[in-house]
């Protein structure tokens, strides 16, 4: 018999029972559904659907629309233009740098 002053725990079993889920059979269900052709889901189901595709969630899954990208990539080109003209065509670097003490 060893002494021991710590007790180590026994390691937990993993239970895990794989499901099969067909994402396409679930959405034409939902179709169905929301046309009245053999309603199987419930009055809640019926109605996050409802909402979800009201509010594009389905329609886009999650990505931005091309018009936002397009925005988001004009704001960094304008920056980045703006950023090297700054550094190349002005003096604004040469006096932060004398004003610190790293250059004469």
């Amino acid at each position: 018999m060893a002494l021991t002053f710590f007790k180590t725990p026994r390691p937990k079993s993993f239970k895990f029972k794989p499901r099969y889920y067909d994402q396409k059979k679930d959405e034409f269900e939902k179709r169905r559904a929301v046309l009245g052709i053999e309603n199987e889901l419930s009055h809640n189901e019926e109605l996050r659907h409802r909402m979800s595709s009201r509010w594009g969630k389905n329609d886009m899954e999650g990505e931005k629309s091309t018009l936002s990208k397009v925005v988001t990539y004009l704001i960094y080109i304008a920056f980045i233009g703006l950023t090297v003209y700054f550094i190349l065509f002005t003096d604004i670097i040469e006096k932060m740098l004398t004003a610190f003490g790293v250059t004469n």
